[in-house]
């Protein structure tokens, strides 16, 4: 039942046809960049998908600045994809609104040039790209190497720390600004908030592909760590 749950919901939102990859690379050897005033390397995003945030980000940003209500945020994924099958490596949101509430969110503010952040996906620590490549690439202090992504990196790479780190698989990445009062896995229980959904889609996730996803929140009672 959850596979076919979470067929449904990868059919119903395209995510194979909208996904793209995830980092910018060449023979599964992704780009690296140096960032900051210490020149940290980084794994590099894709064109493709900086591109797919800022579109997509894009909505909410517009629906905050005319004060109506029709996002509540972005729903996003991580994935690979084996015989035609979308293999949900992570699943995350980034809400619209920010911890007071009411103002905007500092992770999509600005988004184009919000690359620190970037909807959870940003370069700095704290972040999904600044703390992977902390583990990854071969110049980031012991204490930056979280052992969250320690997990993500054995997942995703043939080996690390490393100056050309080879992914096993190509990994992709897809994102939906979730509009209020849409419909999520469940289509008997109605309309969904984006945090409800979060937790349904890795809850199904989860029994689908327990071996694959790397979630921990949300999964068999876990906290995220």
């Amino acid at each position: 039942m959850s596979l076919i749950l979470w067929q449904q919901f990868c059919s119903d939102y395209a995510v194979r046809e909208i996904g793209v990859p995830l980092f910018n690379t060449s023979e599964n050897v992704v780009k690296t960049m140096p960032y900051g005033p210490s020149g940290r390397r980084l794994l590099q995003r894709s064109a493709d998908m900086e591109s797919l945030v800022i579109h997509e980000v894009g909505k909410v940003l517009h629906d905050f600045k005319q004060g109506e209500n029709v996002y509540e945020g972005l729903i996003y994924l991580m994935f690979w994809q084996q015989d035609h099958q979308i293999i949900p490596l992570y699943i995350g949101k980034s809400e619209k609104h920010g911890k007071q509430g009411r103002n905007l969110s500092a992770n999509i503010k600005n988004i184009a040039g919000n690359k620190a952040k970037f909807c959870r996906w940003g370069d700095a620590y704290a972040y999904h790209i600044g703390d992977l490549s902390a583990v990854v690439c071969p110049d980031h202090a012991s204490e930056r190497m979280a052992p969250k992504y320690k997990k993500w990196a054995a997942k995703l790479f043939e080996s690390f720390p490393s100056c050309e780190p080879v992914l096993k698989h190509e990994i992709y990445f897809w994102i939906h600004a979730w509009k209020t009062g849409t419909i999520g896995v469940w289509k008997e229980l109605g309309s969904t908030r984006l945090t409800s959904l979060e937790y349904q889609l890795i809850a199904i996730a989860s029994a689908a592909f327990p071996e694959f996803l790397l979630n921990t929140d949300g999964v068999n009672g876990n906290e995220q760590v």
